[in-house]
């Protein structure tokens, strides 16, 4: 799952974040990022599929600062999904894409009684 993030999501970022005019007021890209898988095992979700909750920390100077982005992974189907503002979304928002709030992932679902 870590791969998938990298490949995914990290790569294209640090793509994206090289091209930007150096008068920017936006916040410099880190110097560097990880991906920590945060569960080992797949978490069931209200719709019954699977998904893998995941957060990329980053370092700036020599202090790694956690949890800048926090997300969920869907094996099944390879969808990313990152948390912005209070919703998760398509981790393509990250990239500079539209997307709305996506109803009902990355949260755990009723354990069957």
């Amino acid at each position: 799952m870590q791969r998938r993030v990298e490949e995914a999501l990290l790569k294209p970022l640090t793509e994206k974040e090289k091209v930007r005019s150096r008068f920017s007021r936006a916040r410099l890209p880190p110097h560097e990022r990880r991906v920590r898988v945060l569960q080992a095992t797949a978490i069931i979700d209200a719709s019954g599929r699977e998904y893998v909750p995941f957060a990329v920390d980053v370092r700036y100077g020599d202090e790694w600062q956690e949890d800048d982005i926090v997300g969920c992974a869907y094996p099944q189907s390879g969808a990313l999904f990152v948390k912005h503002g209070d919703a998760y979304r398509p981790a393509g928002i990250l990239l500079g894409k539209r997307a709305d709030p996506a109803p009902a992932v990355c949260v755990p679902g009723k354990p069957p009684s």
